[in-house]
């Protein structure tokens, strides 16, 4: 896989030199068990994939090059490059101004925006209507167009599938920059309807099969499908494909509900005319992130941490995944943790930080999961270990517990 140029403040000296060796040891991504760090009073299990995925670096290299080729120009993103707070306020520091937040919402005017202007398009793409606005401006949305390639894939198969008629269904979430992005492409071939989650699958497939009529779609769905959306010709033909920043698995079972729905109407000698196999669109990363987030779930842990941008998609279900199991703390950095009896940290319940009290327990040795979204920079996991390191006594040296692990 290509190798990025990245900046040297986004790279670790601990988590590095693990997945350097775990690289080694399991080049095909097969074991999805963690590393396990002991220090002696703190044992920490690191999971196998996280971090900075191939279309984050990819955006990272390009946003950094653009900055550094182009001393004196004004340069713009559209919005937020990734979903993490150091990434974006670093890039603001260094002058990139952002155009809008990421649910659209205009901070500069466009037309104080012209040709010799540059504009960077973030990894979750941006919409046609945003694209050709562009042009008409003469600015170049080629050279400094960061969209995910992986992102870039779901809509290839989207267009593929919606030439042959077939209704794009888009598991994610609405306002999210990469679905609004997504939907814009879907809709440029075919009729499309975005679905939150299982629950509004389970909604959908009720109109599918006729249990409820045709005027509930309209009003459930309100905002999430494309004009002048026919409910009795535009669900016959569907094919589902997905934010890749969502729960993989609930992408599939989304399909497989789609699919089961779809047979019980046509049959299925007839389920090819009326459903579109498009499983391939699940995003690599999103899929090892979650598969090694259910390995640290098999071990044996007092809590988790979570590091990540609370805006963050993908790190938000890894948390979901976590607190089914263990005691799980969200952190966007090392300073989140106040000492080893506080930390401040993102309730999804609330969307907001909250403080926990007495969250290491007393036993020892205290035994806390680790992982991080994959717009996290890897010194940002390394501040956070090393923050909960110097709470225990007697703890080992870093440098010879990872000479352990060669």
């Amino acid at each position: 896989m290509k190798k990025f140029d990245i900046p040297a403040h986004y790279k670790s000296s601990i988590i590095s030199q693990i997945k350097e060796l775990r690289k080694n040891e399991d080049p095909r991504k097969k074991d999805f068990k963690p590393t396990r760090l002991d220090f002696g009073p703190v044992v920490f299990l690191i999971a196998r994939h996280f971090g900075f995925c191939y279309g984050v670096e990819n955006a990272i290299e390009i946003a950094y090059r653009t900055i550094n080729e182009n001393p004196g120009k004004r340069i713009f993103l559209l919005s937020e490059m990734i979903h993490n707070p150091h990434v974006n306020e670093d890039l603001n520091s260094r002058g990139i101004k952002f155009i809008m937040d990421n649910y659209g919402k205009q901070f500069i005017p466009w037309n104080e925006i012209n040709s010799d202007d540059i504009v960077i398009i973030p990894a979750f793409g941006t919409t046609i209507e945003i694209e050709n606005l562009l042009k008409e401006k003469g600015i170049d949305t080629v050279k400094y167009n960061t969209t995910c390639p992986f992102v870039e894939k779901v809509w290839n198969r989207a267009e593929s599938i919606g030439k042959e008629d077939y209704t794009i269904i888009i598991h994610g979430k609405h306002k999210h920059e990469e679905t609004r992005a997504t939907f814009s492409h879907s809709t440029l071939n075919s009729p499309s309807v975005i679905v939150r989650d299982i629950e509004e699958t389970r909604f959908l497939c009720k109109i599918i099969s006729g249990e409820f009529p045709t005027d509930r779609f309209y009003q459930f769905f309100r905002g999430k499908y494309s004009n002048e959306f026919n409910v009795e010709k535009d669900l016959i033909k569907v094919g589902v494909v997905n934010q890749t920043t969502m729960l993989a698995s609930e992408t599939e079972a989304i399909a497989d509900l789609i699919r089961q729905t779809m047979i019980e109407k046509f049959g299925l000698g007839n389920i090819k005319k009326h459903f579109a196999d498009t499983r391939d669109t699940l995003c690599y990363a999103t899929n090892d992130n979650q598969s090694a987030t259910l390995g640290l779930m098999n071990e044996k842990a007092d809590l988790a941490i979570v590091v990540g941008g609370y805006n963050s998609s993908n790190t938000s279900h890894l948390v979901e995944l976590l607190e089914d199991k263990f005691p799980t703390y969200f952190v966007s950095e090392a300073d989140k943790i106040i000492s080893d009896s506080r930390i401040l940290h993102y309730d999804l319940s609330t969307h907001s930080e909250r403080i926990t009290e007495n969250f290491l327990p007393l036993n020892r040795p205290v035994v806390i999961a680790v992982t991080s979204g994959a717009s996290c920079p890897d010194s940002i996991v390394d501040d956070v270990l090393n923050k909960l390191i110097g709470f225990f006594e007697n703890s080992a040296d870093v440098k010879e517990v990872l000479r352990s692990l060669q």
